[in-house]
């Protein structure tokens, strides 16, 4: 044996009772569990680790990850490593770096560089791919060569087909519907990114231009991931007004589809939606009691984060990034785009028009716009004595749309009876670029185990891990990992439940948790006596098998 976890308190990931047990790890996989009092003679090993004290629980796994560039720049990303994620979830919202051309790659890279950086004139990737199969070779082999224990990434990852990136590929920025040429376009790269190994299909429901696409569209597009056995991971078309219609427009789409469905991010935002996450959830009891394949995930905080430049209407947008920054250089066009966001509502901000005192400049790609960064739009207006409209253009065009915010609309008491419902999963949504990025980044899942865990009550600790790993895991159709178990994947954590913690604060956003001393990847210890260890065991997770790019 490589390594024994000696005396460990096993929180296995089904949801049952804890128990002692020492668990024995050889060849990246979890060879014994030799439950406490059971007979035989206890495994050995050439280390054994004193896990007394310690729950020992499978890895967690990020269901809504924004790691899609930090994984090829940073070896080290402790930002999730940390925290016990053996696993993320990337391509979501729609919106990420494969399959691309040219063009649609110099596009995205602009439109998202708020979320990821690698914006224009950002050398940090190569972005030596075009493929899907081709973006998970690079994530195999993102440090071949530097001298790491390992060539390729700090913790696994998989991937979803990004919707809206398709769409651009296909036809552009425009809003209308696809000839069937187009269609067909579209059909054959989610089918290509399937068989190279993604997992499904995301969409971003309000993020150009995938919101252009009508259900009739993103049906055909889910008969084919149904028809690979992955799932669709919407970012529905609103969180605000009108938010329950649109989880009920996902709901009916995958029915017609005949495709899973594991809704992004899951939560009821803004004041209309206070106190409402009953309704949700009543409409989902109501579907899996009708026999439908549906899961969540949500983050443990009320503010989302997203872009500055994703609260505009889609009509601004059409055309892409350098037709969104004409109209705002236009008087006129820029007076209805205002006109949009403070008082009819836009669909970028959810139906809801906007406030500025919600909205806080969390990152900015330009560094001479940081004195921006924690403070609202509307008191970065204040000091400067001008209207938060005349702020908000001024750090969207200066920062060519890289400016990444957070939005204070979320209700407490919506998040907790949503992590509480027996499909959820966790999910970070972390955004890690950024002067002050939300804290979800580096503090989601020791903040369950701290905060809602153990300080609240709110969820068992078994009930809470399952939540964080055989229920993800089971969403993407893993069967050797998500439980403590002989033959299983040996991505593990060990934590303390009686100090586990967030350390990281919207004040101090990237501070590290307490009470997580060991993690493994493969077998392999990432993280060891609470530091980053030098190990790189995480590689790519396909669905299928992939030869070549």
């Amino acid at each position: 044996m490589d390594l024994v976890l000696r005396d460990a308190r096993v929180t296995d990931g089904t949801g049952g009772p804890s128990y002692r047990a020492d668990v024995a790890v050889s060849g990246g996989r979890i060879a014994a569990v030799h439950r406490a009092g059971a007979d035989g003679p206890r495994p050995d090993a050439r280390r054994v680790l004193d896990a007394s004290g310690l729950a020992l629980a499978p890895g967690f796994i990020d269901m809504h990850a924004h790691s899609d560039l930090a994984l090829l720049r940073d070896p080290d990303h402790s930002a999730k490593a940390a925290q016990g994620v053996t696993l993320e979830v990337l391509g979501q919202d729609g919106l990420s770096y494969a399959p691309v051309d040219d063009r649609t790659l110099a596009e995205v890279r602009t439109q998202i560089t708020g979320w990821n950086g690698g914006g224009p004139g950002d050398d940090r990737v190569a972005f030596d791919w075009r493929t899907v199969g081709g973006y998970l070779d690079r994530l195999d082999s993102a440090f071949a060569g530097a001298g790491y224990d390992g060539e390729g990434i700090a913790v696994n990852a998989a991937y979803l087909v990004p919707q809206g990136t398709v769409r651009m590929h296909a036809m552009g920025w425009e809003d209308r519907t696809p000839t069937p040429a187009e269609l067909d376009h579209m059909r054959r790269l989610v089918a290509e990114g399937l068989a190279q190994g993604a997992v499904g299909l995301s969409s971003g429901l309000t993020y150009t231009p995938g919101m252009y696409a009508s259900d009739a569209e993103l049906t055909e597009l889910c008969r084919v991931v149904a028809s690979y056995g992955g799932y669709y991971c919407p970012h529905h078309r609103s969180y605000g007004a009108g938010a329950l219609e649109a989880y009920e427009e996902m709901v009916a789409l995958s029915r017609e589809a005949g495709c899973p469905l594991h809704l992004a991010h899951a939560t009821m935002n803004f004041g209309v939606n206070e106190g409402r996450a009953g309704d949700l959830l009543a409409l989902l009891d109501g579907a899996l009691a009708a026999g439908a394949d549906i899961s969540l995930d949500s983050y443990p905080y009320t503010p989302g984060a997203t872009t500055l430049v994703a609260m505009l209407p889609s009509w601004a947008a059409e055309g892409g990034p350098e037709a969104l920054l004409a109209r705002l250089a236009d008087p006129a066009t820029a007076a209805r785009i205002r006109a949009d966001l403070e008082v009819t509502g836009s669909d970028g901000c959810h139906g809801v028009p906007i406030d500025w005192e919600t909205i806080e400049i969390s990152g900015t790609a330009a560094p001479e716009l940081t004195p921006y960064v924690g403070r609202t739009v509307a008191a970065s207006a204040a000091v400067r004595g001008e209207e938060p409209w005349a702020t908000a253009v001024r750090l969207l065009t200066e920062d060519r749309l890289g400016t990444s915010i957070l939005q204070h609309v979320g209700h407490e008491e919506n998040v907790r009876a949503i992590m509480r419902h027996r499909v959820h999963t966790g999910g970070s949504d972390g955004i890690l670029q950024g002067a002050k990025p939300h804290p979800r980044a580096y503090g989601t899942f020791p903040h369950y185990l701290g905060h809602y865990v153990r300080e609240l009550g709110l969820l068992s600790l078994e009930e809470c891990v399952a939540h964080l790993t055989s229920r993800p895991a089971a969403r993407l159709r893993l069967p050797d990992r998500g439980l403590v178990r002989e033959g299983y994947r040996a991505d593990l954590v060990l934590f303390d439940p009686e100090t586990v913690a967030s350390g990281a604060t919207f004040d101090a956003p990237r501070t590290l948790p307490t009470g997580i001393p060991y993690v493994l990847v493969d077998g392999r210890l990432a993280v060891e006596d609470g530091r980053r260890t030098q190990v790189l065991a995480g590689r790519s997770v396909r669905r299928t098998p992939y030869r070549g790019r």
